[in-house]
């Protein structure tokens, strides 16, 4: 018995990579998806490698690199975000045990 190939439309491929660029989890959009993961990850770098990233509607004055600076300055941010909320939880914590 032979393997079922599915094929996608164009437009498909492309608000699926439009998706998976906007996503920290290419695999769990894949997902949401149901397609494969490897069948993403290949369509994304397919899209970095061949430049057609003006097809998926980004800006056109922000580059790769700009885009990649700019999910390393989010994630800085976010971690930032997380442990700020951390402290104030144990914060909280402690003066609910010690109230008087």
């Amino acid at each position: 018995m032979g393997r079922m190939v599915k094929k996608y439309t164009q437009e498909f491929k492309q608000e699926a990579v439009k998706l998976a660029l906007k996503s920290v989890n290419v695999d769990g959009v894949a997902r949401e998806l149901g397609i494969p993961g490897a069948t993403l990850h290949g369509w994304v770098a397919k899209f970095k490698n061949t430049g057609s990233l003006d097809q998926l509607d980004l800006p056109a004055s922000k580059s790769m690199s700009d885009l990649v600076e700019e999910n390393r300055r989010l994630h800085k941010a976010l971690a930032i975000a997380h442990e700020e909320r951390d402290i104030l939880k144990k914060a909280a914590a402690y003066f609910a045990v010690h109230q008087k």
